[in-house]
């Protein structure tokens, strides 16, 4: 069953959340110690995340961040804050969805349900190389590979489109979306690095191939 994070300081309303959400088939994990979110998201196989901005310990928004930084599983914000700069500042660091409270458990529950349906399998294995994308974790031969968020993303990017090579004009006008440091001539050194990490050789690629006056691509 799915499994729903609460960071809120509320205890009433996270006694209140864990019940409405367990009925309606979900696990939940409810969390005041802001110290071990991340760990949690990552051991736990957290599937969305439920945040109150207003927290005694951290900042809100960096909290979203953080979590941002780390996985793409949904984040929908529960808030007494109902200004709309808070809102758009909220979307603009990545959540998926914000409900100012006071609110209806049902409504929370149909939204999160809808944010599950639309993101996309948690995994993509080839062989022995496994690819969360929730996670944004790599490994092979059960081995974690730790990536940087620009590695990561143009290696997925080259498994989503490995049906045909893809451009460096391409990767970098799509990366550059995510990662302002990313320009035409970081993609080969990316790649170099890339495929120091995987154990791959553009001589004898294993995993990404170059295709000559194109880019690169995903071979396997």
């Amino acid at each position: 069953m799915p499994k729903v994070l609460i960071i809120d300081n509320d205890t009433n309303l996270q006694k209140s959340l864990h019940g409405s959400l367990c009925q309606a088939g979900f696990e939940t994990l409810c969390i005041t110690d802001i110290s071990v979110i991340l760990d949690k998201i990552m051991q736990d196989d957290i599937d969305a995340v439920i945040l109150e901005l207003l927290n005694h310990e951290i900042d809100g928004f960096e909290l979203c961040k953080r979590i941002r930084n780390h996985t793409q599983i949904p984040i929908i914000i529960s808030s007494s804050l109902t200004h709309i700069s808070d809102k758009v500042r909220a979307f603009e660091l990545g959540i998926d969805d914000y409900m100012t409270k006071p609110y209806e458990a049902i409504e929370l529950i149909a939204r999160i349900k809808a944010l599950l349906r639309r993101i996309e399998p948690r995994k993509r294995v080839f062989g022995a190389l496994n690819i969360d994308a929730k996670r944004r974790t790599i490994k092979l031969y059960n081995e974690n590979i730790e990536l940087t968020n620009t590695e990561f993303d143009i290696l997925l990017f080259l498994v989503d489109n490995r049906l045909q090579p893809v451009s460096r004009e391409r990767i970098a006008h799509t990366i550059n979306a995510i990662h302002d440091d990313t320009g035409l001539r970081s993609i080969d050194t990316h790649i170099r690095n890339l495929r120091n990490k995987l154990g791959d050789s553009a001589k004898e690629p294993k995993f990404i191939q170059s295709v000559w006056g194109i880019g690169y691509k995903f071979c396997l």
